[in-house]
């Protein structure tokens, strides 16, 4: 008789360890495969233009503040630094671009440089961030 009940409690069980191995690489691909967008780290009041056009798999942005500070991933870069610290981050996601947002009081000259550090990077797609009115 106690050969019969222990039986029908083994059978009664469910394993689920396959389950949470499934489970776990779903996981993990959908860690593997997420687009992580990368941040400037701080914010900037960008210019206004009617123009304006939303860009897909911007991947890097680099923020020129008013008083010529530029922040790369939430940290403060030097100019000489900004070619160095876009190849980096490029080697990383070689298809995504590079969006600059620079303050409207921020002086056209260093955003420029900017633009200038990047595309010696070896970026080709470069935007410059604009609210849309």
């Amino acid at each position: 008789m106690r050969d019969h009940a222990q039986k029908q409690g083994d059978e009664a069980e469910i394993d689920l360890t396959p389950m949470l191995d499934v489970v776990f690489i779903m996981l993990i691909f959908f860690i593997v495969t997420a687009v992580f967008v990368k941040e400037a780290g701080v914010s900037v009041i960008e210019p206004e233009a009617h123009t304006a056009v939303i860009q897909r798999q911007v991947s890097i942005l680099v923020a020129v503040r008013p008083n010529d500070e530029i922040w790369i991933n939430r940290h403060k870069v030097e100019l000489a630094g900004v070619r160095t610290a876009i190849e980096k981050l490029h080697a990383e996601n070689p298809k995504g671009s590079v969006a600059i947002q620079a303050d409207k009081k921020s002086k056209a000259g260093l955003v420029m440089k900017v633009y200038d550090a990047v595309r010696a990077a070896g970026v080709e797609k470069i935007a410059i961030a604009a609210e849309k009115i």
